[in-house]
């Protein structure tokens, strides 16, 4: 380690030691690392969605399945409603694989980075993650954050993605054998609270000193590819109704939402021009349409409510009747939540 590397280190764990974030899955700085379970939880839960969308979720979680054991243990059903409205779902799934995987190794978590890897649903990030902050090896922890601090701070002119390996090598060569975790996580907190993507707060931020980027403008760092449109997709959700209750169905356990209680849907064809034929012959009347956002597209749903009579043609293998009154108990995924608010509210 070089002076330089050295300076970087005393200089940001100085400046963790008195700014750190107060969260629930952390332990304070200096202190004894946290259980690696609420470690792999919170990241997982972290990924691609903020600190204060996820605090609730974690929070629920841990009260309901305080131990790797319990969550092995549960319904995968339940599971899913749990993480309805924390989106990108395949999440859910892979918590729940990697769960019974270190359940099945006695319930405790591999302690090494190469050996979390081998773990389902743990990529680099992750793994190093739990491998820093629940074990304290030393492992180069590169997020969002971390790696727009270390763009900036090196200046690196690359644009993404192929930026990725000169920041990881710049990460690796920084992240110091004592206190890895709090190294981790004051790089996170770094980024999250003063090197932010807009307006960073430089005049705060213990590395200015050192920061290239500064120089020449930070907020220009890391240097990113002209985004793509999205692509607008059309479809249809089926709203059938009866004695106070609505009919839902589960959708396949691979592909969007896979596995979570949903309305009946059309496919979501990109032409509008869905494969899956409504569940019933009809009739059908249009009751609105709602808008949702994914990573890779829009998609406008639209709403058809069923005014006909013959419910008794729905099979129950194919679905089953929840009580409106329940709703909120099916965790339906955040657009289908959307639907059923519009069509509660046109009755």
């Amino acid at each position: 380690m070089d002076a330089s590397a050295d300076a970087l280190q005393t200089a940001l764990l100085g400046w963790y030691d008195t700014n750190a974030r107060s969260l629930p899955w952390r332990s304070p700085p200096g202190a004894p690392p946290p259980e690696p379970y609420r470690v792999w939880l919170s990241e997982v839960m972290l990924q691609q969605t903020t600190v204060a969308a996820v605090g609730p979720y974690f929070a629920k979680f841990l009260a309901r399945w305080p131990q790797v054991q319990d969550l092995a243990a549960a319904d995968d059903a339940e599971v899913m409603a749990a993480w309805a409205g924390l989106g990108y779902y395949a999440r859910a799934r892979n918590l729940l694989a990697c769960a019974r995987a270190v359940a099945a190794l006695g319930g405790r978590f591999p302690s090494t980075e190469a050996e979390l890897r081998a773990l389902p649903g743990l990529g680099a990030y992750t793994a190093a993650a739990i491998a820093a902050i629940a074990f304290g090896e030393r492992a180069a922890v590169v997020d969002a954050n971390v790696e727009r601090v270390i763009a900036r701070l090196f200046a690196i002119a690359e644009p993404l993605p192929a930026a990725r390996k000169p920041i990881r090598v710049r990460a690796e060569e920084l992240t110091p054998a004592t206190r890895p975790g709090d190294f981790a996580q004051a790089m996170m907190d770094l980024g999250a609270t003063v090197c932010t993507p807009r307006n960073p707060r430089c005049l705060l931020c213990p590395l200015a000193g050192h920061c290239a980027g500064r120089r020449e403008g930070a907020e220009r760092f890391p240097i990113k590819p002209a985004k793509a449109p999205k692509p607008q997709r059309l479809g249809q959700a089926f709203w059938i109704e009866r004695d106070g209750a609505v009919w839902l169905v589960r959708r396949p356990g691979q592909g969007m939402l896979g596995a979570m209680r949903a309305l009946p849907d059309n496919g979501w064809s990109a032409r509008g021009d869905g494969t899956l034929t409504p569940p019933l012959a009809g009739p059908w009347q249009l009751g609105g349409a709602v808008r949702h956002g994914f990573t890779h597209f829009d998609l406008d749903l639209q709403l058809m409510l069923y005014s006909g009579t013959e419910m008794d043609r729905l099979d129950p293998h194919d679905g089953e009747w929840w009580r409106l009154d329940r709703l909120e108990e099916a965790g339906l995924p955040t657009l289908f939540a959307k639907a059923a608010r519009l069509a509660l509210a046109t009755r």
